[in-house]
């Protein structure tokens, strides 16, 4: 499949508006449509320098089921949500943002499998195909198994299994329980806060230490850390600049829904990138940064 031009607004799915029942005075049941406003992770998209050798090395490494739109490619995580591959000039552009991306980018790709012999066999495949391997895959604490690469398009991935040992053989190809997007920020509760001004709900609390939120159906888990803790637990310096390379995609039912989330963004303390307008394309779309800028892209495709 080829497109002239295809942004990462296009998704291959959408979201359903919220029903809510009201009953008038004469006892006649109404269903009226509200706006569907909550925030949830659909896609990461990447920027990445070669979007073709990024397909290359990721359907060979994680094995994704594929949607290629030439500018844009969409790898869905069997079911656990999806990332999409983009040009980081195109990127940018489309956000308003300067600066070539360098040193560590403040986010990390959680990639997490059944059990040690997947993680050590995805690690190992990411080493082959050009990835700098940070940690070996190994037992760590708390029970779990993993192991950190860096892409060759410059995103680190977490590559985790919840046990040491083995309950069976391993998939082939390994398929991910969960897709996560783990964010290094200045102040964790801080972020929750504004996060859950937006709609998410949160899961797991730990104060600066962790939290994240639960994940819609067939979306990505979303987590927030300290960049400097971030950094340590996949063997990265802290240091960083310029453009992260990366967006976070919400995909919305339609404009009145985009047009809601953004004007919460940017109520809740977000910062408004570029104005949702329509595009070439036919969608219609708008960024917003949240408190610590990182990148978020809400679209419909109407």
């Amino acid at each position: 499949m080829s497109l002239e031009r295809v942004t990462p607004a296009f998704q291959p799915f959408r979201h359903r508006s919220g029903i809510e029942k009201h009953r008038p005075a004469d006892g006649r049941s109404v269903a009226i449509m509200e706006t569907n406003t909550m925030l949830s992770l659909d896609v990461i998209t990447l920027g990445t320098p070669d979007v073709r050798a990024a397909h290359d090395f990721y359907t060979g490494v994680l094995a994704p089921l594929v949607a290629d739109y030439g500018e844009w490619v969409d790898l869905d995580m069997h079911g656990t949500g999806h990332v999409g591959l983009y040009g980081t000039e195109n990127l940018a552009a489309d956000a308003g943002a300067e600066g070539a991306p360098s040193g560590f980018r403040g986010y990390v790709v959680s990639y997490v499998l059944k059990q040690p012999s997947e993680v050590e066999a995805v690690v190992e495949a990411a080493g082959r195909h050009g990835a700098k391997v940070l940690k070996p895959a190994k037992k760590a604490l708390f029970g779990a198994f993993s192991g950190v690469f860096e892409a060759p398009d410059g995103s680190i991935w977490k590559v985790s299994a919840p046990t040491k040992k083995d309950t069976g053989p391993a998939g082939e190809p390994p398929v991910p329980t969960e897709t996560a997007a783990l964010l290094g920020v200045a102040e964790p509760k801080r972020s929750k806060t504004f996060y859950e001004t937006l709609g998410m709900t949160t899961d797991r609390d730990y104060g600066d230490q962790y939290i994240d939120f639960l994940p819609a159906a067939g979306t990505c888990r979303f987590g927030l850390m300290t960049r400097a803790a971030l950094a340590k637990d996949v063997g990265a310096d802290e240091g960083g600049a310029g453009f992260r390379a990366v967006a976070f995609n919400r995909t919305a039912a339609s404009r009145a829904d985009v047009d809601a989330l953004m004007e919460r963004a940017d109520a809740a303390g977000g910062r408004i990138a570029t104005p949702a307008v329509e595009q070439e394309w036919g969608g219609y779309s708008g960024h917003f940064t949240d408190p610590d800028g990182f990148l978020w892209k809400v679209a419909c495709a109407q």
